[in-house]
């Protein structure tokens, strides 16, 4: 189990650093990824999870990984 955790934080981690990248190439980074989180978010509350009778709290711990990814992001730099 903790081999799984660590290579599900190390893809949180890329994951994290792939769309910083991207946003820091757009004109606005902080719109891009206000608008990049919100388009995460509606993806993970509609999306189907067969095979349990309870999605709410699959569901939730997505939605709270998504709101700890976009929190990792540190504010555009004036540079």
């Amino acid at each position: 189990m903790d081999e799984l955790n660590g290579k599900l934080i190390a893809c949180q981690i890329l994951i994290t650093g792939l769309i910083a990248r991207v946003a820091n190439e757009q004109r606005d980074p902080l719109r891009f990824l206000t608008d990049f989180r919100d388009e995460i978010k509606a993806v993970v509350s509609g999306v189907n999870i067969a095979g349990m009778d309870s999605t709410d709290r699959v569901r939730a711990v997505a939605q709270k990984t998504v709101d700890e990814l976009f929190s990792l992001m540190k504010p555009p730099s004036s540079d």
